[in-house]
């Protein structure tokens, strides 16, 4: 009996030792990808355009403004209602233009940068096999996470469950 149980603290660190871990901070991986530089400039453009339009539609507004309140004393209550119902109208449409720009934008931003994070996640993973990592975790700083997990990682999902009488 002594002997197996010296026999498997013996075979222990070799067992741990067989598990290779890795670690990479994608952050600064994808600040050098060159895909990020041709994102940058689209997303630059973009956003230009929505800028010069929001400008046209503000500057706009502030004329109309400034007309009716260099006119407001002299209108007829009727020309002023329906004055002060175009100023509102316009607020509403510039509003919505914003809300509607910002979100054109994140979704943009969001379809660009998709392949981009599949590259890296194919490539981390490609790695990971070649390499024969059992983990290879992301050091981001926000956040460390595991971006791989090699095909000898051993799942403790079964284990863990029975252990909390989960089914």
């Amino acid at each position: 009996m002594k002997k197996i149980i010296i026999a498997m603290l013996l075979m222990m660190p070799m067992a741990i030792s067989a598990q290779k871990f890795g670690h990479v901070n994608t952050q600064e991986i994808i600040a050098l990808m060159p895909e990020v530089a041709r994102m940058r400039l689209q997303m630059d453009t973009i956003y230009n355009q929505y800028e010069s339009q929001m400008t046209m539609m503000s500057e706009e507004f502030q004329r109309k403004y400034q007309d009716y309140l260099a006119q407001e004393a002299t209108m007829a209550d009727a020309i002023k209602q329906i004055r002060q119902q175009e100023l509102q109208e316009m607020q509403q449409r510039i509003q919505l233009f914003s809300q509607t720009a910002e979100q054109d934008v994140q979704r943009k931003q969001q379809e660009l940068f998709t392949p981009i994070h599949e590259k890296l996640m194919n490539a981390i993973k490609a790695v990971g096999e070649r390499e024969g990592y059992t983990y290879i975790f992301d050091t981001t700083p926000t956040s460390t996470s595991v971006v791989y997990i090699g095909t000898d990682a051993t799942d403790v999902m079964p284990a863990v469950k029975r252990e909390l009488g989960i089914q």
